[in-house]
């Protein structure tokens, strides 16, 4: 087994952490609570580093679990999240700049708006990149449910999607 490196192996993820507790919470303040919590408790279990079979899951499972936490005792409102995450396509002109960024923000509304499990895959998946077996880890669901909430969210997203752009036509 390899030796496990919080600078190395840790650290790096503190911008996953961040995002998946900022999906959570709605809250850039909690959510950076809760990195620093989560390096915490992981740096305490420094001992046990070699059990676990994946120290990127358990990382994300220990944010995800304070991040839902801290969500239920202040009964956090659907708030829409900021978008550090999103990649505005270069526009040849102002006019496509700004319907761009209309659009990334009708899409980061409908993402906040589905249900939390199918709005957490999503994250996972299409933003952070992470693997059905690491979703499923984390979320503690079956990979079938991980693809099956995958595919109904990104349907759900296009179909809200698809109506409001075509409004009016």
């Amino acid at each position: 087994m390899q030796e496990i490196s919080f600078r190395d192996d840790i650290l790096p993820l503190k911008d996953k952490l961040f995002r998946l507790a900022l999906r959570i919470t709605f809250d850039r303040a909690e959510a950076e609570d809760i990195v620093q919590d989560t390096m915490i408790r992981v740096w305490n279990k420094r001992d046990e580093w070699s059990q676990f079979g994946s120290i990127e899951a358990y990382c994300m499972t220990v944010a995800r679990n304070l991040a839902i936490d801290r969500s239920q005792k202040k009964e956090a409102q659907n708030v829409g999240i900021t978008s550090e995450i999103e990649e505005v396509s270069v526009a040849s002109g102002p006019y496509d700049k700004l319907v761009g960024e209309e659009r990334m923000q009708i899409i980061h509304r409908l993402i906040n708006e589905l249900p939390e499990k199918q709005r957490l895959v999503m994250q996972m998946r299409d933003i952070e990149g992470e693997s059905y077996k690491e979703i499923a880890k984390v979320l503690n669901l079956t990979e079938e449910q991980v693809k099956v909430n995958l595919f109904r969210a990104r349907q759900k997203v296009k179909q809200q999607y698809t109506q409001i752009d075509e409004y009016g036509l």
